[in-house]
């Protein structure tokens, strides 16, 4: 498989695969770096159709992670010297090849989680989108967690959170500007998002009926 200098990377299973067409659609108008899809196990109407979109796909159908555990383990063995996960429920409305030159060597790449830092009072950030040089040591270790005790949470987040404590943030995750991953707490419930919105994450069951209706927009 060819190694990209830059990519992004985007990946799921069949539950998810219905916003594939609208993800497509929105990164092709606003990004002109390559994208590589992780099938974690979609049907094959929606593998044609990211074999027509991506560059490169990666079978993960057989791993022994299930849903979105898979996705360290598609950021470890994607094909890019620099990398950009982004997930499928992101909406991408504004030019975001800028993030490489954001990115910080050694460390996971990105945006705060405002919402769930407020109401936890501890410092969180956002696995919708991360990215990262090469493939630091951090990812690696986020790998090996999810692996060995995927059931201390409830998502890859969590698995993450519960690694770091805040020295270990510091050091291992680099804040991105909040534009490249606003979360739909912020502009739906708590309304205190005022800034330019590049990806717009259309989280949980909520978001998703969003989506639904983007579709048809």
């Amino acid at each position: 498989m060819k190694l990209y200098d830059e990519a992004f990377v985007t990946g799921c299973d069949k539950s998810q695969e219905w916003m594939l067409h609208w993800f497509i659609k929105n990164f092709k108008k606003n990004s002109n770096k390559p994208l590589v899809f992780a099938n974690f196990g979609v049907t094959d109407l929606a593998l044609n159709i990211m074999r027509e979109n991506c560059h490169a796909i990666m079978d993960l159908t057989e791993t022994e992670e299930k849903g979105w555990f898979k996705k360290p383990r598609t950021m470890v063995n994607c094909p890019a010297k620099k990398t950009v996960w982004i997930d499928t429920d992101c909406e991408v409305l504004m030019n975001i090849d800028g993030i490489f030159d954001l990115l910080e060597p050694d460390m996971l790449n990105m945006v705060k989680d405002q919402p769930w830092t407020k109401r936890t009072e501890q410092v969180w950030h956002n696995s919708g989108v991360v990215g990262f040089i090469g493939k630091p040591i951090i990812l690696h270790q986020w790998y090996k967690a999810v692996k060995t005790r995927p059931t201390v949470a409830q998502g890859d987040q969590e698995v993450l959170h519960s690694m770091l404590n805040p020295i270990t943030k510091i050091k291992y995750i680099n804040d991105l500007p909040n534009e490249y991953n606003v979360l739909r707490i912020q502009t739906e419930v708590d309304k205190d998002y005022k800034g330019p919105i590049r990806i717009m994450h259309w989280t949980g069951q909520k978001g998703k009926k969003i989506i639904h209706n983007k579709k048809w927009d």
